[in-house]
């Protein structure tokens, strides 16, 4: 920590400055409007980067000389100049502007628009919002602040994010997002292993390659919703757009500084965690040999006689009640332990699993440096980014090294530029899915009797193996389930690294006041590797290339990943009358992807313990698993907007596109899109209406094949006598088309009172048909499934974004914004014979599917069986009655409607700013429940009965329960059910899949942060121009959640399989601080 405090001193201290001023004084006045004084404008000596606000009294002071002029800015009125002369006081009255625009948006290829302009729905989030509270991936910021936006993150240190817009819309292919940066597109893939997404263990969440953008770099997203605002990007576009526009040199004489610096503290939000039972210790029931039927009787003293023994070979809590008398624990077993040969206390442990995880601390520390000239400007920006996370031994830095300019070579000539380079690296991923997860562990199988403390002191006291878990009470037993988890996370822990340069360049030349012309080139570049490794002496579990049971093991993944973007454009913005204008651009585009990967792994353990090398293999390395793909797409694209007297606008655009991974007759395919808008607020003559805009569209969007989708290629395997080669398992098809979108939208923009409240409303509806997909086929083919063009699945919904301004007075205001979105979405169709497309299937017995009728993404398993509305118990056994197929409907991964809150308060030089966020409906089946009920973990399984006597007392003393419902015949169930052993609550006491479907609905307390803004008397006194400083925090409370513990957000990480939770980390509530100084 004294290293870190260390490293933010020295990095401010080096960059006081001695400032000299030429000769200057104060300058001070008032600032109001018709109504009174104004706070927040913005007061700036022209031609430099020196300037002030006033305050909640619009007053202002700043230090000028005579002749500069200050420049007095606010949003929703005009500019105004005055020139500093004599006198020491200017007092200004600004004038309201009643044609001033709502705001500039970025739109496709980078082109700024007027929004009101705009016949598509577009929605601005500034960098400010997302740079409040970092996280290391930026797009976990956006979540809530965005009308028809999901955003899905993981508890995993640097986890993926699952990033959708108005539905998933391809059944088997990808639903993200496209990420752009300055208007060239960027990587987004995540190199998560396929059994990662399907949960299977032993597999780790690397991230999403957005998680590299500095948001420090941000300046705004802004986020394309429709097929209409995305066509120009062509066929990865289908899905909407996240257009990122970075900081540029501002416009000020001088190099303006700024340096920004924060720190957060993570603390476990324990109501996203077991909760554990504290009355009974390990074992599945009363029928082991020793007394009670709950202990081993073994001859732990060697004294020849047998000793009352805790289950070790058992993960399970349903053993004998917690009484404080002698016995004989793991810890008994080996000499090493203090405990060796001694009997301790029964009891429940004093350190449980949730005194496993570390404090997670987030450091950020950035500078960057911009000057404007003349003839262009330049921004120069690096940033530290330094995460330890709530695993131990766990950890993620980032340097980001970034500039961006531009130049003007000559009155008609202009280069811009801009190069990002990141370097990251990460260490100790958890373990996701089901096996070889120590939250898993902790969640499903194991004793409560356990302390993790003392697993922690004899893994570091001995550098063994030793675990709660032996397979026998020997000296020095190999595991039989589990290992220590400390042995775990130190020994059997991941690597990974990865370099990425970001860069593109253009030249514009200006060939008439009218028409330009910009050439572009971009590139996206990364090398990672991947590390993994197994320890001797651990668990056998699936590893490595071929994925076998061994004890220990090394693999390495190398990925190469390049795209690269050549574009042509000429810029056209022509007024053709007083009240006529057109504007648009014609264009070709050029992209080129590479990507490389080999994975390669040690076969049947390491020779030598502890060296991690693909020559320690105990067998022969099996053949790596290798991709080498190459794609080639070339499209041309034009778009024109016309506009009549600022009020009237129609938009057309076209894109067409030849792709190399369709087939030559299908290979060249085109979109076409067309939008309007009409602003009619000015025929209204109504002064409480300041604007009023409706909007309409149509569009389509195709969407290419995958990489490998055509032809039957040879799979190269381990010899088998003089065959070497096989054909896949599926069929390819070479008359594959693209998918399409067909998309229309409605929308209705409306402000009023000087724009104090506006809202926006839209509808949509999205039909994506020609899906590609494979489909299973009979095995007498040869082949497991053949790829076709089918299916159909339709998104339609609402989305609103408001926003308003409760209270304006001199010295407080109250702004809050709300965004709401429903997105309503069902499989039409799939292909002739087939109702049901299996997505994923999961450890439980569950499957996440597309099926006809119903939304995309249901969960089908086994349910209750009903009569009349009741459920049916079995008379005979007390159980409930499943039913016999595990194909009923018991879920929807999709959420009725979303919501985000923001409120801000602002308060002379302080303000305060939060954000709710809510999710309505959706659905998760949980793993951990399913199996940690069974095994007696939960405090639901140590209850006391309607008789008034503990649940798990025998049934002749008492115990057990009634399932509520009713008999085959209709009457009452009234056989009571014992609960004293392995399987009483959870899966096995015949619950369906059903009843561990839980309600992923919520509302969260997302964001908080209290700011101060110094002042700028104070700051006149020293050589900053502005500094803030922040407290805040994030995830800060969980207010509602049916999901028990565990956050109903926690899953897979990004992807189309959802709604399955298995051994997720807890929620950590995020506090911190951050501090902001200019120079």
């Amino acid at each position: 920590m004294k290293t870190k405090f260390k490293g933010i001193l020295t990095l401010l201290l080096a960059f006081l400055v001695q400032i000299s001023f030429a000769q200057e004084k104060s300058v001070s006045g008032t600032v109001s409007d018709t109504s009174g004084t104004l706070p927040g404008v913005s007061v700036v000596i022209k031609g430099t980067n020196k300037g002030t606000q006033t305050d909640f009294d619009g007053k202002y002071t700043i230090k000028a000389k005579q002749g500069d002029i200050l420049s007095f800015s606010y949003v929703g009125y005009k500019t105004i100049d005055k020139t500093v002369g004599a006198s020491s006081t200017i007092n200004v009255a600004m004038v309201e502007d009643n044609n001033v625009l709502d705001e500039i948006v970025v739109t496709a290829l980078g082109i700024s628009r007027d929004k009101k302009s705009l016949g598509y729905s577009t929605q601005k989030v500034s960098g400010d919002e997302l740079t409040t509270n970092k996280s290391g991936n930026f797009v976990n910021a956006l979540s809530g602040k965005a009308s028809g936006v999901q955003i899905k993150k993981n508890n995993n240190l640097g986890g993926s994010t699952n990033v959708v817009i108005r539905g998933n819309a391809s059944l088997t292919g990808s639903n993200q997002a496209l990420f752009v940066i300055d208007g060239v597109p960027i990587n987004n893939t995540n190199t998560n292993s396929a059994g990662q997404a399907q949960a299977s263990g032993g597999y780790y969440d690397y991230g999403n390659a957005a998680s590299d953008i500095n948001p420090d770099d941000i300046e705004s997203v802004n986020i394309l919703k429709g097929a209409a605002a995305s066509a120009l990007y062509g066929s990865r576009a289908a899905n909407g757009v996240i257009m990122i526009t970075t900081k540029k040199g501002k416009n000020a004489k001088g190099i303006g500084v700024t340096i920004n610096t924060g720190m957060t503290f993570g603390q476990i939000d324990k109501s996203t965690f077991a909760k554990y039972q504290t009355q009974y210790g390990a074992g599945y029931g009363p029928y082991y040999d020793g007394p009670g039927g709950f202990w081993y009787e073994e001859d732990i003293t060697g004294d020849g006689n047998d000793d009352r023994v805790v289950v070790y070979t058992e993960d399970g809590s349903y053993g004998a009640p917690f009484d404080g008398q002698p016995v004989y624990q793991w810890d008994s077993f080996d000499p090493d332990s203090p405990n060796y040969r001694k009997a301790t206390p029964w009891q429940n442990a004093a350190n449980g699993p949730i005194t496993f995880f570390e404090t997670p601390i987030t450091l950020t520390n950035s500078i960057s440096l911009d000057k404007s000239m003349d003839d262009g400007s330049y921004r120069l920006n690096y940033t530290q980014f330094d995460q330890t996370g709530l695993m131990p031994n766990s950890s993620i830095k980032k340097h980001n090294f970034s500039f961006s300019g531009n130049y003007k070579l000559s009155d008609k000539l202009t280069v811009s530029s801009l190069a990002n380079y990141i370097k990251s690296g990460g260490k100790g991923r958890n373990s996701t899915g089901y096996g070889d997860n120590i939250v898993g562990m902790f969640k499903q199988w194991w004793q409560t009797n356990v302390d993790v403390q003392q697993q922690k002191d004899i893994y570091f006291s001995t550098g063994r193996n030793v675990t709660w878990n032996p397979s026998t009470s020997a000296a020095g037993s190999a595991p039989i389930f589990w290992d220590n988890p400390y042995w775990t996370r130190y020994e059997n822990y991941q690597n990974d690294s990865r370099s990425r340069f970001i860069g593109n360049i253009s030249l514009t030349y200006e060939l008439k006041d009218w028409l330009s012309v910009t050439g572009r080139i971009a590139t996206d570049t990364y090398s990672e590797l991947q590390e993994e490794r197994r320890a001797n002496g651990s668990v056998a579990s699936s590893f490595g290339v071929s994925r076998g049971n061994v004890d220990s093991g090394y693999g390495r993944k190398n990925i190469q990943n390049t795209e690269t973007n050549y574009d042509l454009m000429f810029n056209f913005n022509k007024d053709l009358s007083d009240k006529v204008n057109l504007k648009g651009i014609l264009g070709t585009n050029i992209r080129r992807n590479e990507l490389n990967i080999i994975h390669v792994s040690t076969a049947g353990g390491l020779s030598v313990p502890k060296l991690y090398s693909l020559q320690n293999s105990v067998n022969p390395l099996p053949l790596p698993n290798e991709t080498a793909s190459k794609i080639g797409v070339d499209g041309y694209y034009i778009s024109a907007s016309l506009g009549y007297d600022n009020m009237l606008f129609l938009d057309a655009t076209y894109r067409r596109d030849h792709s190399s991974t369709l087939p030559t007759g299908n290979s060249t395919f085109g979109y076409p899109s067309v939008s309007g808008s009409f602003v009619f607020n000015k025929l209204l003559e109504k002064d409480w209406i300041s604007f009023g805009k409706v909007r309409a569209n149509y569009a389509e969007v195709g969407n290419s094949a995958p990489f490998d989708f055509l032809y039957d290629s040879f799979v190269v395997n381990t010899p088998i006598g003089s065959a070497s080669t096989s054909v896949g398992n599926v069929k390819k098809n070479p008359n594959l088309k693209p998918e399409t979108t067909k998309s229309i939208e409605l929308g209705l923009e409306m402000k009023f009172l000087g724009n104090r409240v506006g809202f926006d409303v839209a509808y949509y509806k999205n039909n994506s048909v020609d899906q590609i997909f494979g489909v299973p086929v009979s095995r007498a083919t040869g082949f497991t499934s053949k790829v076709l063009n089918a299916g159909e699945i339709e998104n339609k919904g609402i989305e609103l974004s408001a926003y308003g301004s409760p209270i304006k007075t001199e010295d407080f205001t109250w702004n809050v914004n709300v965004n709401w979105s429903r997105n309503r979405n069902t499989v039409v169709s799939l292909v002739d014979g087939i109702e049901n497309l299996q997505l994923g299937s999961f450890q439980g017995g569950v499957t996440l599917n597309a099926r006809v009728g119903e939304p995309y993404g249901v969960i089908q398993g086994t349910d209750y069986t009903y009569l009349n509305g009741e459920r049916v118990v079995d008379a005979s056994n007390g159980q409930y009655v499943a039913t016999g197929t595990s194909d009923q409907v018991i879920g929807d991964i999709n959420p009725d409607w979303n919501m985000g809150i923001s409120n801000n308060f602002n308060y002379k030089d302080f303000s305060l700013s939060f954000l709710i966020d809510i999710q309505k409906g959706g659905s998760i089946f949980s793993l951990d429940q399913y199996y940690g009920l069974a095994t007696g973990l939960y405090e639901e399984t140590a209850f006391t009965n309607d008789l008034g006597n503990p649940v798990r007392n025998s049934i002749a003393n008492g115990g057990g329960f009634i399932n509520p419902g009713v008999n085959a015949d209709g009457s009452v169930n009234t056989t009571r059910i014992r609960a004293d052993r392995f399987g009483a609550f959870g899966y096995r006491r015949g619950l369906p899949n059903a009843a561990f479907v839980y309600d992923a609905s919520y509302v969260k307390l997302r964001e908080l942060a209290v700011t101060y803004n110094f002042p700028q008397n104070v700051l006149d006194k020293t050589f900053l121009s502005n500094a803030s400083l922040s407290f805040v925090g994030s995830n800060l409370w969980i207010i509602h959640k049916n999901t028990p513990h565990e956050d109903p957000e926690g899953g897979l990480g990004a992807g189309n399989l959802q709604g399955y939770s298995v051994g997720s980390l807890p929620t950590t509530r995020d506090f911190g601080f951050n501090l902001k100084l200019q120079f």
